[in-house]
């Protein structure tokens, strides 16, 4: 006797009603999450809008200026009260970017313009330019320190492969080709798992910067799918 799975045919309209709400706030939030992902990283070169030079940038760093002393002269600059300031920061960090300057003209600018987003409690993704330890990492040559990188990442697994779970559930229910469902599922996580090792290898090899936004559109694209085949299939689709 042939197993009946249960399809989207078989659930109540109050069950079609909740899985509805979830794919769509789930859909809205990554959107958000694309234009959160934009204002952070874009500028880092200097240079307006998002480029492949500010995600090398971001991980593998920059051989010709440090990540703050791109920040502040780029992005970051309105953020500063006072413009005079930037020049201050841009001489500490030619000098050397030592502690004692740090503490005694730096951490006042810090604390006062740039802290309240740059604090690992509010975002963790931002640099932590809330003590000594944080500012010093960006403010020497080089990407993301290899620390940054494991908090992040493991932030990153954690949250979205519970909701790669959830859409994935959903979109289990469709009625599709068997073999092309069982490869749907396992992309976004495939591509996830890429994105997150690509980062590690960017920061050693800046050519992979080009995988890092390959395998997010990748995630992106295949959790996009998902979404909206199960909504259609839900309430569009005659069997």
């Amino acid at each position: 006797m042939t197993k009946q799975y249960t399809r989207f045919k078989d659930i109540s309209v109050s069950e079609r009603i909740l899985n509805t709400v979830f794919l769509l706030t789930i859909g809205l939030a990554y959107i958000m999450a694309l234009i959160n992902m934009y204002y952070t990283h874009q500028g880092r070169d200097g240079k307006p809008g998002l480029s492949m030079n500010d995600i090398v940038i971001m991980y593998h760093g920059s051989n010709t200026q440090t990540r703050l002393a791109t920040a502040i002269t780029g992005i970051m600059e309105p953020n500063l009260k006072y413009k005079g300031d930037k020049d201050v920061i841009l001489k500490w960090i030619h000098d050397g970017a030592e502690e004692n300057g740090y503490r005694q003209t730096i951490a006042p600018i810090l604390n006062r313009d740039c802290i309240l987003c740059h604090t690992p409690s509010i975002n963790p993704a931002l640099p932590d330019l809330s003590n000594y330890a944080g500012v010093s990492e960006v403010a020497h040559s080089g990407g993301a320190s290899l620390p940054a990188l494991v908090r992040v990442s493991h932030i990153h697994l954690f949250g979205i492969a519970f909701i790669l779970f959830f859409i994935g559930r959903i979109f289990l229910l469709c009625e599709i080709n068997i073999y092309v469902k069982r490869i749907a599922v396992v992309i976004p996580f495939a591509a996830m798992l890429l994105d997150v090792m690509s980062w590690f290898i960017t920061k050693n090899i800046s050519q992979f910067a080009y995988v890092v936004v390959l395998s997010g559109a990748l995630m992106g694209i295949s959790m996009g799918v998902q979404i909206l085949l199960s909504i259609y299939q839900m309430w569009f689709y005659k069997r």
